[in-house]
């Protein structure tokens, strides 16, 4: 630990392998600690690829105070009302949407997901993907043409069936020239304009509430938390984290698992 006294002020903290538990939950004590966070100043923030429907829906009643940080960076919501949003030019939606058709063509076991402001789209509709996408996307439509929707689109999320960093995340280099693309997860790989990250949303926050990274802290497992961590000066790891993710941020926190956001967030609370 720093032998600096923690001024936590703003805690942004990835969901999946890093907040959520073995199966996928929010773990209960978190619902205690929230009023004290914000009795003390400390705005709890989750960031993470998961669309803001989803994350609503997550957080339930807590949410319409909450600030999130969706869409990987793409969105930024603050108790309801936009922060900031980072919406791709649609010929650069049709242009990636085609590839990825071609590369489904080639073989590639892959779903497509087209995440807009009000919803996400999907038009593979077979239960094994729509399991996975439902999972992420609460607000979800199936539609015969993606390229044919209204609404501003904040990410393409692929679904790999095979690995997405050895798989369609290698098959993606024509885009990634231009365009973010980064793996989110072990299946999943997302598309973002340019300079989209968690860590660029956080900078944001961090300046429109007034807070410095030195007052940050932010826990995350994978490589699409690269960023966010760098925005932190505390900074901390999952133990289940990626190589990667474990390299780079300063600190180390017990794995999702054993509710290390939690039990990390305690201590610095009590050393404050």
């Amino acid at each position: 630990m720093d032998a600096v006294t923690p001024d936590i002020r703003l805690v942004a903290v990835d969901m999946d392998g890093t907040l959520l538990d073995g199966d996928g939950n929010v773990p209960e004590p978190l619902w205690e600690m929230l009023p004290r966070l914000a009795e003390r100043g400390v705005s709890f923030v989750p960031a993470s690829g998961r669309q803001l429907a989803t994350l609503r829906a997550t957080f339930g009643e807590a949410a319409d105070a909450m600030t999130f940080i969706a869409e990987n960076g793409a969105y930024v919501v603050r108790a309801g009302v936009e922060v900031a949003s980072d919406a791709l030019d649609p010929e650069v939606v049709a242009r990636a949407v085609r590839h990825l058709r071609s590369l489904a063509a080639e073989g590639y076991d892959l779903g497509v997901v087209v995440c807009g402001k009000r919803s996400a789209y999907i038009e593979r509709t077979d239960e094994a993907f729509r399991l996975e996408a439902s999972t992420y996307y609460a607000a979800l439509e199936a539609v015969d043409d993606v390229l044919a929707i209204d609404d501003d689109v904040l990410k393409i999320a692929v679904y790999d069936f095979a690995v997405a960093e050895d798989s369609v995340g290698r098959a993606l280099d024509d885009i990634a020239r231009t365009h973010r693309v980064v793996v989110s997860g072990r299946h999943w790989v997302d598309i973002m304009n340019p300079g989209v990250d968690k860590g660029v949303a956080l900078r944001r926050l961090q300046d429109a509430l007034e807070v410095t990274p030195a007052q940050t802290a932010a826990f995350g497992d994978y490589l699409n938390d690269l960023e966010m961590l760098d925005a932190a000066h505390w900074s901390y790891a999952m133990a289940n984290a990626h190589p990667e993710v474990a390299a780079r941020a300063r600190h180390r926190a017990p794995s999702n698992t054993e509710h290390g956001v939690l039990t990390t967030l305690e201590t610095l609370l009590a050393e404050a």
